[in-house]
Parts: structure tokens; sequence; C-alpha cells
């Protein structure tokens, strides 16, 4: 089997065959990747825990028709896809990523309106996050949905610097 390079496909850094075994360590903004903890999603916006910025998580979602979602979503779930909401409060103004180890859609709302991202991009490579996509946020609450293949999902949202 060749791999991306040798195909001539781009790499990615992500190709289960070259990476450690044991995950490379993520930049210091994530460090609290590699210390998740357990944490159930909520099936609507009521019932949303509430996600810490820093603290990583590994999320049990639900199947999606037993979620009721915040806002539209710019992508409709498969039906035999898992998903689930998650809260947010935010002290500071700022950029804020969210981290996701599977390429599960993402989106934030507020006010029962989905907000646009303002980036999205791979995780570092060989760090088992597989996707990051940041918004610009104020202080506030907000929700975070998500949707994906997978029963869980590790999870993480940090305030950018500057």
């Amino acid at each position: 089997m060749l791999s991306a390079a040798q195909a001539g496909a781009p790499a990615t850094g992500h190709e289960a065959h070259s990476c450690p075994e044991t995950p490379v360590a993520p930049p210091a903004d994530l460090a609290g990747w590699v210390r998740p903890v357990p944490l159930v999603a909520g099936r609507d916006a009521a019932h949303a825990p509430t996600l810490a910025p820093g603290q990583a998580v590994t999320a049990t979602l639900s199947p999606v028709a037993t979620v009721t979602t915040a806002a539209a979503s710019a992508r409709t779930a498969k039906p035999a896809e898992q998903g689930g909401l998650f809260a947010v409060s935010v002290s500071a103004a700022g950029r804020y990523r969210i981290a996701a180890g599977s390429a599960a859609w993402i989106d934030v709302a507020a006010d029962g309106r989905p907000l646009t991202s303002v980036a999205h991009s791979h995780g570092p490579a060989c760090s088992g996050i597989r996707k990051m996509v940041d918004f610009d946020l104020s202080p506030g609450r907000y929700l975070i949905q998500v949707t994906g293949d997978a029963a869980t999902l590790p999870l993480m949202i940090v305030r950018l610097p500057g």
C-alpha cells in the first residue's frame, strides 16, 4: 500500500501508520487535551452540560433522532449519526477554538441563531485532534452542537491568545 506522499497526494500528518502509538503532546494552548474527563452531552438546550474552557472531555453523544438542536445547522445530520449539545460561558471577548477528535460537525449558537465560524483547520499532526473550528465570541452563554459518526467524541474549547 502506498502512503499519501508516495501516491502523489498531500500528506496531512493524520495517517494512522505515520504517527507514534502514543499521541504527541498538543501545543500549550491545547495542553488540557491530554486529560479529558467524561461528560454526557445534552439532548436539548435546557439539559446541555457546561464545557469549561481549557478542559477536554470525552463526550457521550445520543442518536440524532433524540436530540433537539438549539439552532438550525448548515448541515443536515444523517439518521445514523450521534449528536449532542454543550453550554459554554464566555467571560472575555476573543477568538475561541473548538477542537474535536473526529471529523464531527460543530455549530455554535447564541440566542437560537447559528454563528459563523472564522477558521477551520486540522489539529496538530499525531496529537489525536482531528479538527479545529474557531469562532469570535463576546461575553455570554453559547451552545455548542455536535454531530458525528461515533457515540463518543473527544472535545475541547479554548480561548486563543491575543
